[in-house]
């Protein structure tokens, strides 16, 4: 099934952070009401089209600070062998592409471009368990939290964790010479992955084979969300999130379609028999 354009209507709302008066945030309802979810093992083709196997796996996660790395190592050093089929690789201590004056690398991370990222064994990431090993085929940390009653963005890092949710930030300059920060919340698409996310084979976030789920996005990823906005900001996000999906619901009651387009993710729509694409075929 074809992905939606990348530019497609978006319905954004802003408001004030309750936990600080200082920023704002910029969320976008038309993603976070849409019904996507990680479809996993469960009709995801990967990136890349010769690792199906792989999601977006395949180039390992970029950290974004040392809170993330100690995050990671937390449980790398706990997983069991039959848990974490590139453990023996993974807690190797031989040094590996140092320069003078840097730190030795444990055996899970590689640097690209001066930066910490989890290693690439086999052409992919480190701690991904390839199908047929015997603990599991998929992300071994996500694994081990959820069999020890763990949230996975716990010990994910960031990156894996926030997909295909984007959290970014700018400062926004009034004309009264006053200013404020502004914290957007929306999808990642495939720009988020700079020049290079246009030639990925194939991509979730935008494509109605994802848009399966059973709670809309604010629901389902409501723990990832927390941790992106805090508690306060989540909650006032949900009040309007509910608006928007009442506004959805009137529309579809009084005949109003037309108006669905501007209002739901025209992959929601596809996946839902309601999209343009689906028209097309009728």
């Amino acid at each position: 099934m074809p992905e939606v354009p990348l530019d497609i209507p978006r319905v954004w709302i802003e408001f004030t952070d309750p936990a600080d008066a200082e920023q704002r945030f910029r969320c976008d309802l038309t993603w976070l009401t849409s019904r996507w979810t990680c479809i996993y093992g469960n009709g995801c083709a990967g990136v890349y089209a010769e690792r199906p196997d792989d999601g977006c796996c395949t180039l390992g996660a970029h950290f974004t600070d040392a809170d993330d790395v100690a995050r990671v190592r937390r449980v790398a050093r706990r997983m069991p062998p039959e848990r974490w089929q590139h453990r023996s690789t993974g807690l190797s201590t031989t040094p590996r592409g140092t320069r003078k004056g840097e730190e030795p690398l444990e055996g899970w991370l590689e640097r690209e471009d001066g930066e910490l990222k989890t290693r690439v064994v086999d052409g992919a990431c480190v701690f991904l368990n390839r199908p047929g090993f015997p603990g599991g085929h998929g992300c071994s940390l996500h694994q081990w939290a959820i069999e020890h009653g763990e949230a996975p963005h716990t010990v994910k890092p960031d990156v894996c964790w926030q997909l295909p949710t984007r959290r970014s930030y700018r400062t926004v300059e009034m004309p009264d010479e006053t200013s404020y920060l502004e914290i957007s919340i929306g999808e990642f698409d495939r720009r988020g992955w700079g020049p290079g996310g246009h030639d990925l084979d194939w991509y979730c976030s935008g494509n109605p084979e994802a848009h399966v789920g059973r709670e809309p996005v604010y629901r389902s990823n409501e723990g990832e969300l927390r941790e992106l906005m805090g508690d306060l900001a989540y909650d006032e996000l949900v009040i309007r999130c509910e608006a928007h999906l009442a506004a959805v619901k009137a529309a579809r009651a009084t005949g109003a379609r037309k108006l669905l387009p501007l209002l739901v993710h025209p992959a929601t729509l596809e996946a839902q028999g309601e999209g343009a694409v689906t028209k097309k075929r009728r």
